[in-house]
């Protein structure tokens, strides 16, 4: 067997190994005996070079022309699409997904980056009137400076691609430190983007785990702004960090998201829309659909029906054609979800399918999971309540439209909702009343697209948005101009 690949750092334009002088493998989690490639084991010294490189080329990128940066990213974006079936057998060896859905997630980045290109020539800012004589008003975007991005593991190259982006064309230069599970998907971007003509420090790679290298970036005196999509454990600690300094910081975090299936629902399409949301990307989605509140008038048929649908889904390597549903990523989740089903048990939810790791054949090399479905549930269940990361969905009974959105409302997080009906005034009051930063009508809750705001409510996030045009207030600052041409002293809100 050939030795592994030995991925380097990209810091200041250069691929460099890491000051520590460790790697660490980069596993498949369809098959642990095969490596995707090893990485740099970084620390804090590699980040303060990369923030050091960052810095330096931050002063000419912030001049460069925004149309001008726009162009490098059309580039990029062509280069991407031409290498979308290279970069998605990539991402499916070292994260597991099936290999549609990371084509998908390949053309997410694709998508966003040529929407981020096209913002090179829309920065707008605003011009108004003044309230004095012989003075214009106007604002217009600045950058902020250095941005240090941590990204997760289950997208791995779209969320890149989201935080990199619009740091870009606003004028930043960038520092990502990619999760530590797939690497592979965030170097491939970068390099991309070295290939484009980015110029040499405007985007850092490092890569590395969370204390060795994720913290020291966040702590960074000059980052100026901190993006982390993670877990609300991590996030927390982040915002603490990033509060003593007063860095703009923006978080997205976890969900428990629900869909609704009134009884007027159509179930051929909620049942579908039922096992996309749940599986897909085997449940390992900020956005997946862990909920599922059905009314008592179908519940019965709903449950019969969705879960023989789920006990038939084939689980198995993501390059299978065949396979359905793939690897969890590693077997620290593997077993937090064999937890969770022991506490759904505890609390005597009923377990319908799955619920058990599968080791059976080439299964046994992997991280998987069998897709799972727990019946009965009580909505104040720690199932119902805690984000799982994993092939499992709970099914909760209610009586009514109001006793659905009350259960929806119930918990800690609000990333995104959905309700299945055919009654128009139920949809809308739901869009209204639903407490969650996306909601879908006659959809599950996965399926956001680039061009609109994408985060959440409460412990989702700290109140920004990523993706779309609103990406762009986290990467800019606003700087308020007036010119008075009177020649003479003006005194607003005085000489009016």
């Amino acid at each position: 067997m050939a030795p592994p690949k030995i991925y380097k750092n990209f810091v200041g334009g250069e691929w460099v190994e890491s000051a520590s002088g460790e790697a660490f493998d980069n596993l498949n989690p369809a098959n642990c005996s095969e490596l995707a490639g090893q990485f740099q084991k970084s620390n804090s010294s590699d980040v303060a070079a990369a923030v050091a490189a960052a810095t330096d080329a931050y002063h000419s990128w912030r001049l460069t022309p925004p149309p001008k940066r726009g162009e490098i990213l059309f580039r990029a974006g062509r280069l991407l699409m031409e290498r979308k079936e290279v970069f998605a057998e990539a991402m499916t060896r070292e994260m597991g997904k099936v290999l549609d859905e990371a084509r998908g997630d390949v053309q997410e980045a694709i998508d966003m980056t040529f929407y981020m290109a096209g913002e090179g020539r829309r920065l707008f800012g605003q011009t108004t009137t003044s309230e004095l004589p012989d003075k214009s008003c106007m604002s217009v975007r600045s950058p902020i400076g250095v941005c240090g991005l941590i990204t997760p593991w289950n997208f791995p190259m779209a969320i890149p691609a989201w935080k990199i982006m619009p740091a870009l064309i606003c004028g930043n230069t960038v520092v990502i430190k990619p999760a530590e599970d797939t690497p592979l998907s965030a170097y491939n971007l970068v390099k991309t983007l070295d290939e484009a003509g980015v110029p040499r420090g405007v985007v850092n790679f490092v890569a590395g785990f969370g204390p060795d290298a994720g913290a020291p970036l966040a702590e960074h005196s000059a980052a100026r702004a901190i993006s982390f999509t993670g877990s609300s454990e991590v996030g927390r600690t982040i915002a603490q960090t990033c509060a003593g300094s007063f860095k703009h910081l923006t978080l997205e975090m976890g969900g428990k998201n629900i869909m609704i299936v009134m009884e007027d629902a159509n179930l051929d399409l909620a049942i579908e829309g039922a096992l996309w949301g749940a599986f897909g990307t085997t449940g390992q989605r900020c956005t997946a659909t862990s909920r599922i509140a059905v009314h008592k008038a179908v519940y019965a048929e709903f449950a019969k029906r969705f879960v023989e649908r789920a006990r038939g889904l084939r689980v198995g390597d993501g390059l299978d054609p065949k396979t359905q549903v793939g690897p969890i990523i590693n077997e620290s989740q593997l077993k937090t979800i064999e937890q969770y089903v022991g506490i759904g048990r505890e609390e005597s939810a009923k377990l319908l399918a799955g619920g058990e790791r599968l080791t059976g054949g080439n299964l046994a090399k992997g991280f998987f999971f069998a897709p799972t479905v727990f019946g009965d549930c009580d909505a104040k269940m720690r199932i119902c309540q805690e984000e799982i990361f994993g092939p499992v969905a709970s099914l909760i009974p209610v009586s009514s439209f109001d006793q659905a959105l009350e259960v929806a409302n119930g918990v800690v997080y609000g990333l995104s909702s959905s309700i299945y009906t055919r009654d128009v005034n139920k949809a809308f009051r739901a869009m209204r009343d639903l407490d969650t930063g996306i909601v879908y009508v006659n959809a599950p809750t996965i399926g956001a697209e680039t061009h609109l705001p994408f985060g959440g409510t409460k412990q989702t996030g700290n109140g920004h948005r990523e993706a779309a045009v609103t990406a762009l207030d986290f990467y800019s600052e606003w700087k308020t101009l007036y010119i008075d041409y009177s020649d003479k002293l003006q005194r607003a809100q005085i000489d009016t």
